[in-house]
């Protein structure tokens, strides 16, 4: 593929809002998760919660879309300058002609959850529900969009945890056919009820924070977060984007193809695109989620790809599991080592699981990292896998 420019990126998250929060709290080892506080705090488990936001609705002329979701939206949306990169490539290739391309798992799914406690006697909904700007996939790229002033192609990827790694592909693949200029892609997820309560119900909720690959981890730790990033075609940048691969396991709704074999897949198909072999990486940023299934079946795909060679961790401990989110805020993960020189730890982790065979980083280390992989795998084996270089 034609590599892409990274000229403008941003992440809020537990670490807090923009890439500044997120860099320090990289750097000082600082996780993000904190003791299940959120709704009637009815779970033993820890969450990434983004603080603030139910001080901060969604008002002026798009006060429709008020709800959880925008909310983290509008408030990713303000840091790191993001507004303004984007008004500068509007103003160079026209409001038509920028994608907005945004990956989300539920969207605005608690304000249908918050509807249906407030059912009167005959079970009707509260009168003010508005599914259309809430819960609806399409709400939050349609909000992001229009807080952008943008008119060109838009469309929502929804697939659980690789939805916001996959809108980087769908980028290229526009920008190369010449439906775009240049996209705007990232990803917002919210807390909400059903995420919390069903992975709990599948036993995948830790009630301590999670660890990645640890002989001893217990499940995921779920946050919230909302990234972007702006890709163009010919803008100078040191951040470029240049390889992905997707693939579907079509294995089980919830449970990995335990050899990670299309993991693999999509990491070999990213290195094809990028025209790279396995030596070239770095750094691989895992999906990493301390489920021990996934983090097993990656495993696996990673060494039989990379051996033990390429420095590896996890974030999920540092932020959570952020579900839709997920992609995008593991991709700014790489584009700040690559700008800053240095791997994260595997927060939390300490004694990796016997067996395990990759390079699994304890501890913040610098180095020189040119190139980065990023893995996103989704429930039901939908698989992306990015590769960006500096």
């Amino acid at each position: 593929m034609k590599p892409l420019a990274v000229t403008a990126y941003t992440a809020t998250s537990a670490l807090g809002r923009g890439t500044a929060a997120m860099l320090d709290a990289l750097r000082r080892g600082t996780s993000g998760l904190k003791p299940n506080d959120f709704d009637r705090a009815e779970l033993r488990a820890w969450i990434g919660r983004v603080a603030g936001l139910e001080e901060e609705p969604v008002g002026g002329a798009l006060a429709e879309f008020d709800c959880r979701n925008n909310r983290l939206a509008q408030v990713g949306l303000a840091q790191d300058g993001f507004i303004e990169s984007v008004s500068r490539a509007k103003s160079r290739y026209g409001a038509r002609r920028i994608a907005v391309l945004l990956g989300t798992s539920t969207s605005g799914i608690l304000q249908t959850e918050l509807a249906y406690r407030s059912r009167d006697r005959q079970g009707a909904l509260p009168s003010d529900f508005d599914y259309r700007h809430g819960q609806n996939l399409f709400s939050v790229t349609d909000f992001v969009r229009r807080s952008l002033g943008l008119e060109g192609p838009a469309a929502t990827i929804s697939t659980a945890c690789s939805s916001s790694a996959k809108v980087f592909a769908a980028a290229s693949r526009y920008i190369a056919t010449g439906v775009a200029d240049a996209a705007v892609v990232g990803g917002v997820d919210s807390l909400c009820l059903t995420t919390l309560h069903g992975f709990t119900s599948l036993e995948l909720v830790s009630d301590e924070p999670c660890r990645p690959f640890d002989a001893a981890r217990k499940g995921m730790s779920i946050g919230e977060a909302a990234g972007y990033a702006l890709l163009e075609q010919d803008a100078a940048s040191p951040l470029r984007f240049v390889g992905y691969g997707e693939s579907s396991d079509g294995y089980h709704m919830s449970t990995p193809q335990p050899e990670g074999e299309w993991a693999f897949a999509a990491m070999r198909e990213a290195l094809r695109r990028a025209a790279l072999e396995p030596a070239a990486i770095d750094y691989v940023n895992a999906h990493g989620t301390a489920t021990p299934a996934n983090d097993r079946a990656e495993d696996r795909a990673l060494a039989r790809l990379f051996g033990s060679a390429v420095p590896v961790s996890s974030t999920k401990g540092w932020t959570g599991h952020t579900l839709g989110a997920a992609g995008i805020v593991e991709a700014i993960a790489c584009f700040l080592a690559l700008e800053h020189d240095f791997i994260p730890t595997t927060i939390n982790t300490s004694v990796v699981e016997p067996g395990i065979e990759s390079q699994i980083v304890l501890e913040n280390r610098r180095a020189r990292v040119r190139r980065a992989l990023t893995n996103s795998f989704g429930f039901g084996g939908s698989n992306c896998s990015l590769v960006f270089a500096a």
